[in-house]
């Protein structure tokens, strides 16, 4: 009986074993490692200064946009509180007390003898019909014969913006810093035409011509008493030095009717839309 036996490739020196001297042995190539792409340090260098012009630009801009965000809130506020002080004006309202709750001060002065008289709540005004009645006071008014100039300024806090800021609100501090402005109220009998041909002793009695300049006198009474200019000139912020911003509007409106001294002790007008003289 014969017995086969079974002898390993590497042992019978096969073709690529130590053993076969035909043929050196190789060994097997190492796997080589993963190639992965990078940016060079001069790459990343010009990244960098790219980024940083883009920032430097970004910084640039930035105050520019802010300052245009606030101006354009602080005219928007302007811009109701406005509407709001107008139709106060023009309408002689005496029930809005709410006016006390903004109103920093009033001060009235008389541009011909420099007598002033300030006014804030706590010291003298005490309703809204005492800030309509101040800021509806005409600029020019006939004391003995004599014209007086008359001047009403108003320091007030934004009636409209932020909810932090308004009534019952009573933090000095919250109050210190909201937005404010000084707000000149002038208030001017409408003439819009030439009154030269008004005089009328120019012209023998009688006459035609004398006739015609008469009948303007009248046409200028008649507007001189019954329809009023009213300009609101708003400047601001105001600053806590007293002194104000850059920022500059002046409201106009005409409104007619009488405008009445109602108050002869505090000089306290008001617009009477039914009465005309």
């Amino acid at each position: 009986m014969k017995f086969l036996t079974f002898i390993p490739e590497s042992r019978r020196g096969g073709l690529g074993s130590r053993m076969n001297p035909c043929r050196p042995f190789v060994a097997a190539p190492r796997p080589h490692p993963e190639r992965r792409a990078a940016f060079t340090m001069i790459e990343i260098t010009l990244c960098l200064g790219i980024i940083g012009f883009a920032l430097v630009a970004i910084i640039g801009v930035l105050p520019t946009g802010l300052n245009v965000q606030k101006s354009n809130r602080e005219e928007t506020i302007v811009d109701q509180d406005a509407g709001v002080w107008m139709n106060a004006i023009r309408s002689g309202a005496q029930g809005f007390d709410d006016l006390t709750n903004y109103v920093i001060s009033i001060t009235t002065s008389n541009l011909s003898t420099h007598a002033f008289l300030t006014l804030s709540p706590g010291n003298g005004l005490t309703n809204g019909s005492q800030i309509v009645g101040l800021l509806s006071a005409p600029s020019y008014t006939l004391n003995g014969g004599s014209l007086q100039t008359n001047s009403v300024v108003a320091l007030v806090r934004a009636l409209s913006g932020s909810a932090v800021e308004k009534a019952p609100q009573d933090n000095s501090t919250i109050l210190d810093s909201a937005f404010s402005y000084r707000m000149i109220a002038e208030v001017v009998s409408y003439v819009p035409f030439n009154t030269a041909p008004t005089n009328f002793s120019d012209y023998p009695p009688g006459s035609s011509a004398w006739l015609t300049a008469s009948n303007g006198m009248r046409v200028a009474n008649s507007l001189l008493a019954n329809l009023h200019d009213v300009r609101l000139t708003f400047r601001w912020p105001l600053l806590p030095n007293g002194e104000t911003g850059s920022g500059r509007q002046t409201f106009r409106a005409a409104t007619g009717g009488q405008l009445a001294l109602v108050d002869t002790n505090q000089s306290l007008y008001f617009f009477q839309h039914s009465i005309y003289k």
